[in-house]
C-alpha cells in the first residue's frame, strides 16, 4: 500500500520542521516516543483501554513499524547525501537523536510481535520458509538495534574511541539492509499469493530502499573519484 510512502514523506517534512526542537530537548522526544510505544503495546494487548481514534492512529504508525522505519530511512539518507549538501548539513546535527527515537518506537513493534505473532507461528508447527527467514533476520536486527541504539547516545559515544565508535556505527548499513530483507520475507508470501496490499507494500519499500542504495553508491563513487584526483594532483 501507499501508506508507508505517505508516512515517510510526512516524517521527512516533520523532521525538517522540528529539527530545532529535537536538538534543543532530545530527552523530551525520547520520553514522547517511549509513551507512544507503551500506549501502543498496552492498547493492543488490552491492558489499557484507548479511544478508537488513538488506537487506530497508533496501530497505523507502529503496528508494521512504518514510523520507525521511516525515521531509520531518514537517518540513512542523511548519510547518503553529499557532505556539502544543505539537507545533510541541516539534519546531521540530529542524526543520532532521530536514530534513538526510531529505536524506541520499533521496540513496540518487536514486543507486540513477540507476544502475539511469534507464539502463533511456533504453535502452528509448520513455518513458511519466508516467515522463518523473516524471524531469523528479525533476531539479528534486534541485536544490531540494541548495539546501534546504545552507542548513539552521546554519553556512550564519549566513552569510546573515535575509531571504535565509527566501526560500530558502520553496522548501520547491515542493519538497514536486513530491515529491507525482513520486510520482503514477511510480505512475499502474501505478495506471491496475489495479495494486492502486499505487492504494493513491497513496491513502496523497494522504492525507498532502492533510492537510498543509488544515492549511497553515487556518493561513494564521487568520494572515490575525488580521492584519486587529489592523489594525482599531489603527484604532479
Amino acid at each position: 500500500c501507499m501508506t508507508f510512502l505517505i508516512v515517510f514523506a510526512c516524517t521527512v517534512v516533520a523532521v525538517f520542521l522540528m529539527k530545532p526542537a529535537i536538538k534543543k530537548a532530545p530527552a523530551a522526544w525520547y520520553v514522547a516516543a517511549t509513551v507512544l510505544m507503551a500506549l501502543y503495546v498496552s492498547g493492543l494487548q488490552g491492558w489499557l483501554p484507548l479511544p478508537v481514534p488513538v488506537r487506530s492512529t497508533l496501530f497505523l504508525l507502529l503496528q508494521k513499524g512504518f514510523l520507525a522505519v521511516a525515521l531509520f530511512a531518514v537517518v540513512m539518507f542523511i548519510g547518503a547525501f553529499p557532505r556539502d549538501g544543505r539537507p545533510r548539513k541541516h539534519l546531521m546535527a540530529i542524526r543520532a537523536e532521530l536514530s534513538i527515537i526510531a529505536c524506541i518506537l520499533v521496540c513496540g513493534h518487536i514486543v507486540v510481535y513477540c507476544l502475539s505473532y511469534v507464539p502463533l507461528v511456533l504453535e502452528a508447527g509448520i513455518i513458511n520458509p519466508f516467515v522463518a527467514v523473516g524471524l531469523a533476520v528479525a533476531a539479528a536486527i534486534t541485536v544490531l538495534l540494541i548495539v546501534l541504539g546504545v552507542t548513539s547516545f552521546g554519553s556512550v559515544k564519549v566513552r569510546m574511541s573515535k575509531q571504535a565508535w565509527v566501526k560500530v556505527q558502520k553496522w548501520a548499513y547491515v542493519f538497514f539492509s536486513l530491515t529491507y530483507a525482513h520486510v520482503l520475507a514477511m510480505l512475499l508470501p502474501s505478495a506471491l499469493g496475489g495479495g494486492t496490499a502486499a505487492v504494493q507494500s513491497v513496491a513502496a519499500y523497494t522504492v525507498v530502499f532502492g533510492v537510498y542504495a543509488v544515492l549511497r553508491v553515487a556518493r561513494a563513487l564521487r568520494e572515490s573519484e575525488g580521492a584519486v584526483s587529489k592523489v594525482s594532483a599531489h603527484r604532479f
